[in-house]
């Protein structure tokens, strides 16, 4: 009995692999352009959560990998072998997601960003096209008139 796992270590194992599932699952669903800063936030906030979920997962994470070293003192090595393997295998998954995740975040952020400053630029273009549109609409002087030519002209 020495060389099996507790119980507790199964379920640790099952739970996190069922987190892991549903984490690949969310982050394998296509990435859409997006052009809403609240959906946008929104996104970042659920991948915020994803990541604090990650750490609060990392106990057990730990809790497998301390009990497999145990284990392999214990168990002969045919058995020790096929935990470390699982575990590894585990690690390399836990790795990736981990990555993924934070790549989104960075990646969204970005975007964030440039959209951010793609609708203060199209703010400043809109100002700008009142101001000239007012101008452009204003009351031509008169052909004599030099000086309120020149004028016009320099606003031009």
């Amino acid at each position: 009995f020495d060389s099996l796992p507790p119980a507790h270590y199964k379920e640790t194992m099952n739970t996190i692999l069922a987190w892991m599932q549903q984490s690949e699952t969310k982050l394998s669903m296509p990435q859409v352009a997006i052009a809403e800063y609240e959906i946008m936030e929104q996104r970042l906030r659920e991948f915020k959560d994803l990541q604090s979920s990650l750490q609060e997962q990392q106990k057990g994470l730990n809790y497998l990998s301390t009990t497999v070293e145990d284990l392999s003192r214990k168990a002969p090595a045919e058995v020790s072998q096929r935990y470390r393997a699982e575990v590894e295998v585990l690690l390399g998954r836990w790795k990736k997601l981990s990555a993924q995740l934070a790549e989104h975040c960075q990646k969204l952020e970005e975007r964030m960003t440039k959209l951010q400053r793609f609708q203060n630029d199209i703010k400043t273009l809109k100002k700008w096209m009142a101001e000239v549109d007012v101008f452009l609409k204003e009351e031509w002087p008169a052909l004599g008139d030099s000086e309120a030519l020149e004028k016009q002209l320099e606003q031009c």
